[in-house]
């Protein structure tokens, strides 16, 4: 049986971002393989954009990680962002997740999770949902059927 859960408007959510307890289990798969489960994860909830995931890194499996060398990003919020590929099944996903070694102020339960990119993974579920990946190559939100748009990312939304 599903649980019906109340609808989430984006538009809703505060900015700058907050971060809270997901309290739902979540699992990723690449290569036919799972490589990261958890029920531990936290949400990041910023206005536009649907929520992003991050997962304990003690719940995903370390021998499928390789750091991506000199790949780096900048939040206003967060900070500096690294990034990590992986390998499993057979199948390599460049740059799947990023993650904050030295979160800003505000933002330190960040610190040892990874944020997955739903769109490159094999899939991505909340509890039994595969979730859908946030329009748009360099958003990591993760849509699943409670949350609502527009969106961040979609077609015309370059100056939001």
């Amino acid at each position: 049986m599903t649980t019906q859960r109340a609808k989430e408007n984006v538009w809703d959510y505060p900015r700058p971002p907050r971060v809270e307890p997901l309290n739902r289990h979540v699992r990723i798969v690449l290569g036919g393989e799972t490589i990261a489960e958890s029920d531990r994860a936290l949400r990041v909830l910023e206005t536009a954009s649907p929520p992003t995931i991050y997962i304990p890194r003690a719940d995903v499996r370390e021998d499928v990680l390789i750091d991506a060398e000199g790949a780096h990003t900048y939040c206003e919020w967060k900070g500096n962002a690294s990034y990590v590929h992986a390998e499993a099944g057979g199948r390599r996903a460049n740059r799947v997740a990023w993650h904050y070694p030295d979160p800003k102020p505000g933002f330190e339960q960040l610190r040892d999770h990874l944020a997955f990119y739903p769109r490159r993974v094999d899939a991505a579920f909340v509890e039994d949902e595969e979730v859908i990946p946030q329009p748009g190559a360099y958003y990591g939100g993760w849509i699943t059927e409670e949350i609502e748009g527009p969106f961040k990312g979609e077609p015309g939304s370059e100056g939001w």
